[in-house]
């Protein structure tokens, strides 16, 4: 996997750290668009993108529309965003942002403690926000990115296909 991505992390995707190894994900817990509890371990067999946001983050609220695009484009049994909000307060507002904002595709995913963020960064995985890390339908990290980016661009696009490729 990370022979084929390496080479793809360039043009709007190029500050993606592709690991070199697959690194086992922690089981990530946070809640799914129904409001109950779910996990990484839910999407076994999918390749993710997971991105930790917040209404707080300028740059994560950039970055929404080309991350809903993305799930529009490769969504399905092979792939999903997965998407999590790690506002603390005001619970409401970051689903009141993502249907004023027109996002739609994306599922609402939330963790009001935050404790994704903290096992990403105890994974040393996580270093600001937003925070994005790709994993393969083994459940292992194989790239990530402490930053925004062009989600729905060619580069992404491909690069997020490289991730899928069996």
């Amino acid at each position: 996997t990370a022979k084929r991505m390496a080479p793809l992390a360039r043009g709007e995707v190029a500050a993606v750290q592709v690991n070199a190894t697959p690194v086992p994900t922690p089981d990530l817990a946070f809640n799914g668009p129904d409001g109950a509890p779910t996990s990484l371990a839910a999407f076994k067999g999918r390749t993710l993108l997971v991105n930790l946001w917040a209404t707080w983050c300028p740059p994560c609220l950039k970055e929404m529309p080309a991350l809903d695009a993305l799930q529009a484009a490769l969504g399905g049994a092979d792939f999903q965003v997965v998407a999590i909000n790690i506002d603390t307060r005001n619970l409401d507002k970051p689903k009141a942002w993502l249907t004023e904002n027109g996002i739609h595709t994306l599922g609402y995913y939330a963790d009001p403690e935050a404790k994704v963020f903290q096992a990403l960064k105890e994974a040393g995985k996580a270093f600001g926000m937003p925070t994005t890390v790709v994993v393969d339908r083994n459940g292992c990290m194989v790239a990530n990115l402490a930053g925004p980016a062009e989600w729905a661009s060619a580069d992404a696009v491909s690069l997020i296909k490289a991730a899928m490729a069996r």
